[in-house]
Order: structure tokens, then sequence, then C-alpha cells
């Protein structure tokens, strides 16, 4: 479907009633209307609502036009004042009927639930917009706003017969209380300018697009305010003519008879032996936008192509001379100079006949006969081709039930019965001319400068018009949407002619709004309809379930002789409090986790400690990928900062290489910045300090809960590649002391990588049935196993002596407020000398205590110009005033006594003093002002501070007194978005059941003002409570920097800091302001935030090619199973909600029903290789979004893609560019899957500063099936990642020539040996080479054999044991001497 017809058939309108067309005036009056927001008690909370605006005439109860849509808004609460839906939608629209009686119907549509899970549209209300006063003069639109009513029910009623005009007339119509419709609606003269371009009673958007005009620039509030116009282009139709099939002779043979009969059948009489014969053949052809005739189509007459040869003139052709010609021709061009450039924009053709009846005697016309009947009989639309100049265009001719642009019903084929036998064809025919323009640019050259200002435009277009009614064939006249009076007309009969009157009503309509979404949908589309019906939400993309990684078990798989090896390398010893060594010991049960005995405990300090020993891997692990030589770990413990360990080099027991699949237990030993082993003990040792002094109030509890409910995610990197070996979950519960001393546990971790595999298309109705869909394209595979050991050791909690108390909990406080003074910091008013109870301070000159004035003193002296002192301490100045002593002293000692010297000393020092004096004196006058209402400021200002974590909700109340003896409403003012206001009460008692505040809650405490600040009433000195929220869900900058999987840079500390200072340099500052009439404060709140880290729960890594959208669902695990889920919770399973760190990923989640799982829905945009996005998302499981339950990380590498098409054991050679730095660097090609992939150069090579060089790549992969693979550009001598690639590799399996099958016994034993023959299939000798997709069951002979030519080898073959039972396919891949693939044997092995 082209964009004509897309425009077209969106844009169809019910024409008015017939009475009004007859008598329509010729002017048009244009208006602009704005619906602004709605109001009513009547709306409910966070439910959705849609306006629809139509017209229509109330004298004969008739819609016409076409209804108008908005989006939908959700409904916003924000008590005292009733729930509001803003739309701020500005409607565009002209009509010609100046009547009292046509009005605009707004009609209020809801989303309502229905019961089998789905939803509804249902209307809820009414309101009708009168257009024209009833007095002699159009309506003067109001320039204020106004207030519509609204009336229950649906637009429906309108169509009643006792609907009575006015509207206040009627008794049957209920007014809706307390609910209106705020709108404004003027006359609009800038309108005029388009009126060529958009047709009478269409209700346009102000952003929608209208074919011919260029969007509009500046304010989107009234975009037809200046309208823009495109330049148009002149072109010419030459050398037209027109073809009827089968032939022009039998098309209006058959036509004049089925005509002829349709007369003798409305006469009711038997054949008279007179005619209906052809007077004219009228071409109409006009430019026509999608919307309406840009002009009124030219008509230009068609003779047959005989007569225009011999040129005779026109006059009444007799049935001879019909058939004489095969064509229909026009004598003239056509000079068409409103054609736009704009892919809308089409030339419409319409070939029209005019009919007269002629006697029975020579067959003239009858001069007392029926006057002219004119029909449509075809039609065809030509849309100019892009970049087309002079061409020859040949075009098809329409017919039938089809819609077309001249708004008449247009001749259609007769039934088989009566047709002739080429009667089938009768519908075919082309126009044919050829076209030029009169300049030298083409047609549609100028489209794509609309489409790039289009692209320009910073709004998108609200949502498309109505969507259209379905076409219904004639058998069924009552479409859907038409009125009272179209309804009325009785439908024809069975023996109707198929060519009625041009002027009978259409049977189609635009107006959906009285049937749309409120009954079931038409279960027969229209199949030419381009409107897509909108399925409930199904995601696509294939869920990967977040179960996270099984969290290791205490248990090790090591022998007692392994282990006492291991314990017998040297590791460091680890003490309790008493110096004494703590033994290994089995975790506790987590069943008998006390929080009792923990609260209890006197020991209430705790050092955590992780001691990571070594790194191996067992001989049923994954063996993909090389042994790493090196490795460094990441992780984040508790609240604490992230953490990446210095290099760490696996070295054996037996300080000897390791070699093999199965590869023992390695010691980890640092490795110093040169490259040498450490020659400190083996292993790797980190300690965290947990005292309760550093910790919040109530946060001792917290950090136990963490210990018992939460795993921390250990990743394993390869030091040398820079990729990822794997992760790994370790179970923090085994540090849990329960009264003991201290507590050491000995784990071993299986190291494991989730490899993502590209998203797998759903197709069919799979795509569209929900819980379809199952985790798949994820592989996990076991890549090592880690030992490492926990310690807790429980230390004394000792109070610092002058230490501050702790503040109270950040989730649970109340900021006080003194009777008549500012807040008092506790602890921050020091005083230099306490006697007798009194606080006694030490008086500084002002110079000390400002630093501005010091400034101006210091630069009114010559000799302290060039540096301005800051202001000195106490300490300081009482030195330089010993000093200056001392200079005077001496300086009356070398005066010998004398008394001049003295004398002007002293009066220089006293005019320097005057001086300064002076200046004292101005600026205090200066400062005056500011100082005092700095220090009023102070009076009545209070200072909270909130410890702020990502994504949870620090609630905190604020204690508000009117100090006047008079009433104000207060005005609250805060100046950051991040601080609000508790408006809800619902949410204001939730906070306080979490926080277990006992003062009161107070219902519909607030109102908003229009600016959306809130106010509050307060009495004469009264008090209130006022409820804060700060929640922020954008991390901190250098928390996310931090969060990262970090290079090799200085390594980690052996000692972790603690947890006092982490957000002192992070801190900001929230002014609240309450203000009374005249913006007067009467309380200031300042509100310090202190970023602190927050816990992650789970990681997940993304690798994607650059440059491009992200887009994963993630299946939520299920609510019992997180950490802090309620038992037996009445309502069933909770909802779950999502927030993202970035505003600008697109991150949600839909409750899709109970017992139905829930999704999370990601779309994120990568950025420029090799670039790595960090963000978190937060799950919550309750609506306040008090706490997460869980925070995930999540980070996306951006790598460079490269696509690589392939078979399954066959060579493929590719070559990348790598593009040097600006200094020369050693570098080194590493690769995810080096059995599959192989790199030239292969070591380590020199890449010179800013040139290019080739690194040449072969893949050879083992499995069929799309997956990734990963390569790393990589700085061998400082260990940073240059670049990085991702292959996507689309395999494909190859042809498989024979099939054999084994059995085997498993577990175990020698292997078995086979043979297999290969016959050489040319004539002259051949090398093969031999591999084959699994190295670690099958081994051959030999890896390649030479054979002559039609001679026979036998391979042999070596099967090696399995541990497991099971089946297995082995392919065995014979490629020739070019490593193509020549045949492919497959081995079905069953191990019994």
């Amino acid at each position: 479907m082209g964009e004509w017809e897309k425009v077209f058939v969106q844009n169809l309108a019910v024409p008015p009633h017939g009475q009004r067309r007859r008598a329509r005036p010729p002017g048009s009056t244009a208006f602009r209307c704005v619906l602004k927001h709605l109001e009513g008690a009547a709306l409910a909370q966070g439910a959705e609502y849609q306006l629809r605006l139509s017209l229509f005439d109330a004298t004969y109860h008739h819609f016409f036009g076409r209804t108008w849509r908005s989006s939908w808004r959700a409904a916003r609460a924000t008590p005292p004042r009733p729930a509001r839906v803003a739309f701020n939608e500005t409607i565009y629209f002209h009509t010609s009927l100046n009547h009292p009686g046509i009005a605009a119907v707004v009609e209020v549509v809801a989303t309502a639930g229905k019961g089998d899970g789905g939803s509804q549209q249902l209307s809820c209300g009414f309101g009708l917009i009168p257009l024209f006063g009833s007095g002699p003069e159009a309506t003067d639109a109001a320039t204020e706003d106004r207030a519509l009513k609204l009336y229950h029910g649906t637009p429906r009623a309108l169509l009643h017969p006792r609907f009575q005009d006015p509207v206040e007339k009627n008794k049957y119509l209920t007014v809706m209380e307390k609910s209106h419709l705020q709108y404004s609606l003027k006359l609009h003269q800038p309108l005029e300018m388009i009126f060529h371009l958009l047709p009478e009673n269409l209700l346009i958007s102000g952003l929608q697009t209208i074919p011919g005009l260029l969007p509009a620039h500046g304010d989107t509030s009234d975009c037809l305010q200046k309208p823009r116009l495109m330049k148009p282009v002149t072109c010419y139709l030459e050398r037209l003519s027109v073809r009827l099939y089968p032939s022009l002779e039998e098309f209006e043979e058959e036509l004049l008879d089925l005509l002829n009969s349709d007369r003798l059948l409305q006469a009711n009489t038997a054949p008279d032996g007179d005619g209906v014969a052809v007077r004219e053949r009228r071409l109409h052809v006009g430019v026509h936008n999608g919307l309406r005739f840009v002009q009124a189509p030219q008509v230009a007459v068609l003779v047959p192509e005989t007569e225009a040869a011999r040129g005779s003139c026109r006059g009444l052709p007799g049935s001879g001379d019909r058939g004489a010609g095969q064509a229909l021709v026009l004598r003239s061009r056509i000079h068409l100079s409103e054609m736009v450039p704009h892919p809308a924009f089409g030339v419409c053709f319409q070939l029209e006949y005019v009919f007269c009846s002629v006697g029975r005697v020579g067959g003239k016309a009858l001069p007392g006969g029926e006057a002219a009947d004119m029909r449509s009989v075809r039609w065809a639309l030509w849309s100019p081709v892009p970049g087309a100049g002079e061409a020859e265009v040949v075009l098809p001719l329409r017919g039938g039930a089809c819609r077309g642009p001249c708004q008449t019903l247009v001749y259609r084929t007769p039934p088989s019965g009566r047709s002739s036998r080429q009667g089938e064809h009768a519908e075919s025919g082309t126009v044919q001319f050829h076209v030029s323009t009169g300049s030298e640019e083409h047609l549609v050259t100028a489209a794509e400068i609309l489409r790039k200002d289009r692209d320009k435009s910073e709004k998108p277009p609200t949502p498309p018009l109505s969507p259209p009614v379905p076409l219904r064939t004639a058998a069924s006249p009552r479409g859907p949407g038409l009125s009272v009076s179209q309804l009325s007309v009785p439908p024809r009969g069975r023996g109707q002619s198929p060519v009625p009157h041009g002027h009978s009503p259409r049977q189609d309509g635009g107006i959906t709004h009285l049937e749309a979404a409120l009954g079931s949908p038409d279960p027969e589309p229209c199949a030419d309809s381009d409107q897509l019906r909108a399925l409930p939400f199904a995601p696509l993309q294939v869920p990967i379930a977040a179960v996270g990684l099984q969290a290791g078990s205490s248990r090790t798989q090591l022998s007692r002789a392994s282990l006492a090896r291991l314990h017998a390398a040297g590791f460091p010893q680890i003490l309790d409090h008493n110096q004494e060594p703590v033994e290994i010991s089995e975790p506790t049960d987590p069943a008998s986790f006390s929080l009792r005995l923990e609260e209890a405990d006197p020991l209430q300090g705790n050092e955590i400690i992780l001691q990571f020993l070594a790194f191996g891997r067992d001989a049923w692990d994954s063996a993909e990928g090389t042994w790493p030589r090196t490795i460094f770990l990441t992780f984040q413990f508790y609240r604490f900062p992230p953490v990446t360990t210095p290099r760490l080099q696996l070295v054996s027991t037996d300080m000897g290489p390791a070699a093999g699949a199965a590869v023992p237990a390695q010691l980890l030993v640092r490795v110093n910045k040169d490259g040498t082993l450490g020659t400190g003990p083996p292993g790797l040792q980190l300690k965290y300090m947990v005292d309760p002094a550093f910790l919040r109030a109530g946060e001792q509890r917290w950090f136990v809960r963490y210990l018992a409910e939460h795993s921390l995610q250990i990743d394993v990197w390869d030091g040398d590649s820079l990729l990822l070996v794997g992760s790994a979950a370790l179970k923090l519960e085994s540090l849990l002391r329960q009264g003991r001393a201290a507590v050491r546990t000995h784990h071993e971790l299986e190291v494991a990588t989730t490899e993502y595999e590209p998203d797998v298309t759903v197709m069919g109705r799979e795509a569209l049935r929900h819980g379809a869909l199952r985790p798949l394209g994820v592989r996990v595979a076991m890549r090592g196993r880690l030992h490492l050991c926990l310690a807790n050791i429980g230390h004394p909690c000792e109070e610092m002596p002058g230490q501050l108390p702790s503040p109270l909990p950040s989730r649970s406080r109340l900021g006080p407020v003194p009777d008549g003074a500012g807040s008092v910091l506790a602890g921050s008013w020091l005083p230099i000398n306490a006697a007798a109870g009194r606080r006694v301070s030490r008086a500084r000159r002002l110079a000390e205590v400002d630093g501005e004035l010091a400034a101006v003193l210091c630069s009114r002296r010559p000799e302290a110009r060039l540096a301005p002192p800051a202001p000195p301490s106490e300490a300081a100045a009482a030195r330089r005033r010993k000093l200056r002593r001392m200079a005077l002293v001496r300086q009356q000692e070398d005066a010998g006594g004398g008394r001049t010297p003295q004398l002007s000393g002293w009066h220089e020092q006293r005019a320097r003093h005057v001086r300064d004096l002076q200046i004292i004196d101005a600026y205090r006058e200066h400062v005056k002002g500011e100082s005092i209402s700095r220090v009023l400021s102070q009076a009545i200002t209070a200072t909270h501070t909130v410890h702020a974590v990502l994504g949870t909700a620090e609630f905190f109340e604020f204690t508000l007194k009117n100090p006047y003896g008079v009433q104000h409403t207060v005005t609250i003012d805060v100046d950051h978005p991040e601080l609000s206001v508790i408006l809800d009460p619902r949410e204001w008692r939730h906070f306080k059941e979490l926080t277990k505040s006992v003062t009161p809650v107070e219902e519909e405490m607030f109102h908003l003002r229009d600016d959306l600040r809130p106010q509050v009433y307060l009495r004469p000195n009264e008090t209130v409570r006022i409820p804060f929220k700060y929640q922020t869900f954008s991390a901190d900058p250098a928390v996310v920097a931090a969060q990262g999987p970090a290079g090799l840079g200085a390594g980690a500390d052996t000692v972790a800091s603690s947890l006092g200072k982490s957000g002192a340099g992070r801190m900001k500052h929230i002014q609240v302001s309450f203000q009374v009439s005249g913006g007067k404060p009467i309380a200031l709140l300042r509100v310090k935030v202190e970023p602190q880290p927050h816990v992650v729960d789970q990681t997940f890594r993304f690798y994607h090619p650059e440059l491009t959208f992200l887009k994963k669902t993630i299946r939520l695990p299920p609510w019992h199973t997180l950490p802090g889920a309620p038992v037996g919770m009445p309502g069933g399973e909770p909802e779950m909600f999502v927030r993202c760190s970035d505003p600008d990923i697109i991150c949600e989640t839909k409750n899709m029903g109970p017992g139905e799982p829930q999704d999370i829905f990601l779309k994120v945009a990568g950025g420029p290789s090799p670039q790595i996005k960090k963000f978190f998302v937060a799950i919550y499981m309750d609506a306040w979004l008090a706490a997460p339950a869980r925070i995930w990380q999540f980070y996306l590498h951006s790598l460079q893609r490269l696509d690589v098409s392939c078979t399954a054991g066959q060579l493929a050679r590719l070559s990348l560019l790598l593009r040097g730095t600006p200094a020369p660097r050693r570098v080194r090609v590493f690769t995810s899957h080096p059995q599959e992939l192989q790199v030239d150069p292969d070591g380590a090579f020199l890449l010179p500063a800013n040139g290019i060089q080739e690194l040449y790549v072969g893949v050879r992969p083992r499995r069929a099936g799309s997956r990734f693979i990963y390569l790393n550009l990589v700085d061998v001598e400082s260990h940073q990642l240059v670049s990085s690639w991702l292959l996507c590799l689309s395999c494909r399996q190859p042809l498989i020539s024979k099939a054999f099958e084994i059995s085997l016994p498993a577990g175990g034993g020698r292997g078995c040996n086979k043979r297999i023959t290969y016959t050489n299939p040319y004539p002259s000798p051949r090398l093969y080479f031999l591999c084959t997709n699994r190295p670690d069951l099958l081994q051959f002979k030999e890896d390649s054999f030479e054979v002559a030519g039609g001679e026979v080898y036998t391979i042999g073959l070596r099967f090696a044991p399995s541990q497991s039972v099971g089946e297995e396919e082995i392919l065995i891949h014979i490629n020739d001497h070019e490593d193509k693939n020549e045949e492919t044997f497959c081995v079905k092995v069953l191990y019994q």
C-alpha cells in the first residue's frame, strides 16, 4: 500500500446530512480547540483515559466527519484535589455548516479490565461544545478557558429519538457531579491558508502530518499559527489514452445493456424498443493529497482512437462507429500546476460516461427524453516515482466496491450468469500517458527534504486518527458508524442494478467512537486495512533466567592428601582477638540461625577475612579455552567499595608447571610489577572491619541479615587475555558466629561462565501465546574450582572517648525545630572554656573571621597586594602580633632613645589604623543587610543528614510550627527533585509502619498549587509534622566507575577500608523553604545527603555489537525466593516493580496475571567499542518503592562486530585491521575459543604508533548454530585492553554422507579402537586432513593421510571412555588440502 492510499484510508469521513449538503453556505469557519485537562471525583487513580472528539448535527441527529482520538493518559491524584488527567491537546478543523445545531462532542473513554484477564475500553461520559451561537452572529470564541459539563453515558444517547436540542431541555441526561473538562475554543484565521489541503469537518492534531505542509518550527502548542506550504511543481500530461478490455466495443455494449435493463426495472415496464446511448466520454484529472483535491479536477473529453485519427467532429456515434477504435484518446495535453513533491500527492483520473435515451428509429436522441445521466466507470491514481523526470506511465484502472477519491460509486462487473464469455476481464483496463515537468527538478526528489525536516522535529507526531472502518460489500449496506438517518434507509433487493445513482449515500464512514472497543472487534476485518490491533504485552525476546549462580557448597571435592598439601603451602595464619589460631569448622545449618544470639554477642565488632588459596579444574569440567596462567578477581562485599585484586599467578603445589586437561588445585601467588613472583606467602588475604562505631543506628541488624540471606559473587578474569574465565557465588551464612569468638570455613566454589547465544526468533502463534516462551539460548559451562577460606573474628566494641552519638536511623528520623531558635547540631559547638556552667569563647578580629574583609584590607597595603592572605587562625594571629611587638622594640633600641622616629612611626601606624577602621566601617555598612538576613536565616534553619543508598527511600518527618498568632497557608518549596513531600496518606502510613513511628497521620493534609508546590494550612501557633522522602535512582559517578571490571592498575590493598567516610567527598545539600504569603519564610530545612555504596545482589554481563540496541528479557525469580518476602500473603503473589539507575535505558515489567511469571524488559543503547556501560536495576515488592528487594548490576560491553558465515568442521579465513594508538605497543591477540579460532601472528608483536596492521583469522567451528566468539587485543606490558571484537558465527551443519553406531562401556576403562574406510573419488592422488567435533572423545591414528586415485584408505579411530551414561554424536570431517570439507561421517556412540 502506497503513501497516498495510507493517508486516504486513514482519513475517510462520514459526510454531513443530505439536507445540509443541499443548502451549504459558501464560506467556511476555522476553529482551534485546546483540550487541557480532565478533573473529577469519578476518575480512578492510575487509570488511563482518552478523549475522543466528533462533530454532531443535533437537528438531524447525525454524526459526521471523523472521530479524533487523543493519546492515553494516566490520572494523578493530588489530595485534597480530585484526580486530574492532563491532556493539553490542540485540534484544528473548519466547517461551512454555520448553524446553532452543529456541535463538537467530547467523549471520555477509560481502559477497564475484563474477567478473562484482558482489557476493554468503556465510555465514562460525554459533553457538548457548541460551535456557533444561536444569534445572528457567529460564535466569538472565548479567549479564556471554559469548563465543560459532562453527562453520564455514551454519545450514542444523542441518537435517541427523544433527544431534544438544546441539551438543557433533556431530562434523560444526567450531569456528572464534580467533574468537568477544561478547554478553550477559538477562531483560527491562519487555517484558511491550508483550506485547499484540509477537507471540511476533518479533525486533526497540530502535530499530525498534512501532505503539502512543512512541519512546524518553534512553539508546538500552536503548530498551525504560521503554516508553511511546500513549493509546487508544474507537470504536463501528454498523449493520454484509455484502454478498456476485452475491447471498447464489447465493454460499452455490455454496459449499455445493463443500463437499459436497469431503466426498464425501475420503470416496471416491458421492453419498449428504446435504448441508452453514449453521449460523451469524460476524464476528470486532478491532484489529490490523500485528504482532498487540491483544486477542482479538470474535465477533458475523450474520443475513440479512430475518430481522433480521421478528425471527425464529435456527435452521437452509432453502434457501428463505437467498435471502430479500441482506445479512448485525449487530443490535448493537461497542465497541472498544483503538484507538490510529497509521497502522498497523486494524480487522480476518473472516467465518466454521459448517457442519454435514444428512440427506435435511426438511433436518434428523443427530443422529449430524459436528461443526460452521468456514471463513473473507472478510476486510477498515479503516485510519482522518486527521481522520475520525463517518462511513459501505464496505470491499471480500478472499479467496483473499493473507495475512490471522487466519492462516487463506480461500475463493477455484473454477475457471471449475465456476463459475456469474456466477462471476467471486464474490470481490467489501463490509462497511459507521457509525463514531463515544467522545470529541471524531478517530482519527488524533494520528498527526501521533507523526510529530513520531519526527522528534525523534536516532538513525535500524535497517534493517528481513529482507524478506518472496514469496507463492507454491497450485500451488507449497514456498516458501522452510520447515523440514525442513514440506518433508516431500507436495503436494496437482490435485483438491484450494479450501477446505482452516483449520489447514493455512502455505505461506510469513519465515526468509530460509538462502537470502537466497546464491543467485540470485527471478526472479519477488511484485508486492505493497514491498521494493526495491538496484542497484549508479549516480548519477542526469549527471556533468560535470573536465578543467578548456584552458591558453592562448603564440601570440598579434594582428597585428604590434596588438602594436606594445600594447607601446608604456608598460607598466613588466621588468629582471633586473643591471638590464637582459628580452626576450620563445618558451616552451620542456616535453619539454626538466631538473630537474638547475634544481638546478644558481646563481641559486636566483626573482622571479615577472605583468603583466596588456589584455583584448579577437574577432569569433567569444560576444557574450552586455554587454562589461564594468571588470574585476577573482582567482587564487592556489602557496602564496601568494589575490589579488583592484583594479578595472581597459578603455581602447582610442587612449584612446577601444570599440564593435562584435569588441572589440580594450583596456588595463587602474587605477581610483582616486573612480572616476577612475590616472595611472600602464597594466597591473597583481604580484611574488612565492620565496627558498630562506624555503622548507622540499626545497621548492625541489616549487616547480620545480609550475611544470612545474601551471596557474594566473584568474577574470575584471565590476567593475560583480560577475558572472563567465569563467575562463582558464595553463601555468606557461614560468617555468622552465633555467639562464638571466631569462625573459619573452607569453600570450594564452582566457577562457571554463562554464554548468551544470539536471540532466537519466535515465529507464529507461539510468539502471541503468553507462557510459551522459556529461557533458551543460555549455555552454562564449568571452567574450574576456586578454593578460599572465610573467617569472622569477633572484637569487643569500645566507644572512643569524646565520640559523638550515632545519628538516628536514616529511614526513621524526626527533624526537630526548637522553639524560637534554629536547630542545635549535636557536638558541632565546642566551647573553648567552660566554667560554672557558662560557655565562653575568645573574641577574634573581624579580619580573622571574614575572608572578604581580610582581602580588602590587604589590598590597601602596598606590601601585601601580591598575595592577600586567607583569614589567619587564632594561633597564627597571636604569633604575628608577638613578632610585630618584637620588631617595634628593636626599632626603639636602634633609634637610641630618640623620640622623632618613634613619633613618626606611631603617626604612620595610627593613620593606617584610622584608614582600616574607615574601610571596616564602610564594609560593615555594605554587608549589614546581608549579614542580618543570614543570621536570621540561621535562626530558623534546621539541618538534617540523610545517608542515601541507591533505590532506598529515606523517610523523615520535619516539625513545622506557625510562630504567628494568625493562621497562614504555608507553601513548601524544595529545590531538588529527589527530595519530595509525601502527599498520599497511604504512602505516609506505609513508611511509618516500616519505621515503627508513633506520630499521627493526617488525612488530606496538603493541597497543590498550580505550579504543583504543596501547601499546608496552619492555625495560630500550631505545630504539624511534614513527611519527607528522599530517594535517588541515579548511581553516583564514583560508585559506577568503581564497580566496573577495572583493568589491572594499582591493585588492591590487603586490608580494605572501613565504612566510616564513604560518602564524605560527594555530599550535596538540598534547601527546603516553608513560605507564607508574599514569599516570607517561617522555617528553613537544610538536608545534607551523604551517598553510601549499595549492595549488589547479582551481576549480569552482556557482550553486544557496538552502536546497537541491546534488547533483553530477564525472567524474575519467584517472589517467595527473594529475601525479606512476607510469608503467607493474603493477596497472593505481589506485583513487582523495577527502576533503573540510567534514565536513558528503557526498563519495565508488567504483571501478566496470577500464576504467570514476571519478566523485565531492557532496551539499552550501546556505545562505541570498547566502551563498557554500567547501570543498576532495583526490584521492589511494594508499590511505594520503599526498599529494593534486589539490586542487579549490569555491564554492557560494546564490541566491534564481525559476522562470519561458515560450515562446521571447515576452515573459514578472514582478516581484521588493527589500528595503532598514539604510542607504539607490544600487543598480543587472545580469543575465548582457541581450539576453534586461530590468529596470525599468534604471539606478541609490535603495533606501530598510528599505524595499520592486518590480522589474519581462521575459524573452524565444532558445532552448528549461532554463537559468539570474543577476540581481545591486549598490551602485554601494561596489561591494558587495546581493542575488542565480537565474532557472530552463523555455522551450518555439513552434509552427512555416512552414519555409524557403536556401543561402549561407561565409567572409565581403556577405550576402544575402530576402523573405517574412505575411498578417494578422484583419479589423482589427494591429501586429506581429519578433524572432529569431539576431540575429548575421539582421537585419530593419523591426522592426515594421502591416498592414490580411486584407492581405499583405512582410518584408525580411538574412542576415549566416558564418565557418564548417555548418547553422543561424533562427527568426523574429511577435508582436502585447502581445508574444505569433502565428506562428513557421523558416529553415534552409546555409552552404557
